[in-house]
């Protein structure tokens, strides 16, 4: 177990790992110890565990000291909502580096989902933390969400989709991309990559696209992900 927690916290560590390094031992230290807790609760949620886990069991899980815990966060509540939007927004930037230079807003919003979509098999424990936090996700100021709104309203501007209200349809996608990660999740065998592109494939004309237009958007080749990816993970 603690081998696993280990591998997931090293997973989420790097995508936490975008600023620039402490300067001196005592505050790599703490850095260190900052992101084992913010990797345990990662985990705790992905486990389906974050409203039952005690403060013990979160600093068991990052392998540190109980007290520990109080010099980085007053309450556990606290500590969930920080992993929370570091994680998701840490995401969320390789997803901008991802669409770097795409100029069409469809293909940028169908980007974003697909390679999200892919974390069920890149980065379990990512995908795992999605699910366990659920459609709470749509109330984060910062992250998947917020990006995706921004997106949908891009589209709506240049006249690409048609649908009337963006924060209806970024519910419904995140419905979609929720379901997809927690059937993979649960059930892996009845599950195969390419039902990510059906997924965007079906975001998009919900969205306003044409079926053979988002058809084509859907199944463009993704860009290679060694230009932007962090996460530590294989490649979509």
């Amino acid at each position: 177990m603690i081998n696993s927690n280990r591998r997931k916290e090293k997973s989420v560590n790097a995508a936490l790992a975008n600023g620039s390094a402490p300067a001196n031992r005592l505050d790599r230290r703490k850095a260190r110890t900052r992101q084992a807790l913010i990797a345990a609760a990662v985990h705790l949620i992905a486990e389906g565990r974050g409203d039952r886990a005690s403060i013990q069991e979160i600093t068991e899980a990052a392998d540190i000291g109980f007290g520990s815990f109080y010099n980085h966060f007053a309450s556990k509540e606290e500590l969930f909502q920080t992993a929370s939007e570091e994680v998701l927004e840490s995401w969320a930037q390789m997803l901008d580096a991802a669409c770097a230079g795409v100029e069409d807003p469809a293909e940028v919003f169908a980007l974003s989902l697909r390679i999200s979509g892919r974390l069920a098999w890149t980065h379990p424990d990512i995908a795992g933390f999605i699910t366990g936090t659920g459609l709470e996700l749509l109330d984060a100021p910062r992250g998947l969400a917020p990006r995706a709104l921004r997106d949908i309203r891009a589209g709506q501007v240049a006249g690409r989709f048609t649908i009337a209200d963006a924060e209806i349809a970024l519910g419904a996608v995140a419905g979609g991309l929720l379901s997809l990660l927690r059937l993979h999740e649960r059930h892996p065998e009845r599950v195969e990559e390419s039902a990510v592109e059906d997924l965007a494939e079906a975001c998009l004309r919900l969205l306003g696209l044409r079926a053979s237009e988002a058809r084509r958007i859907a199944r463009r080749p993704l860009p290679n992900s060694e230009s932007w990816a962090r996460l530590g993970g294989p490649p979509p």
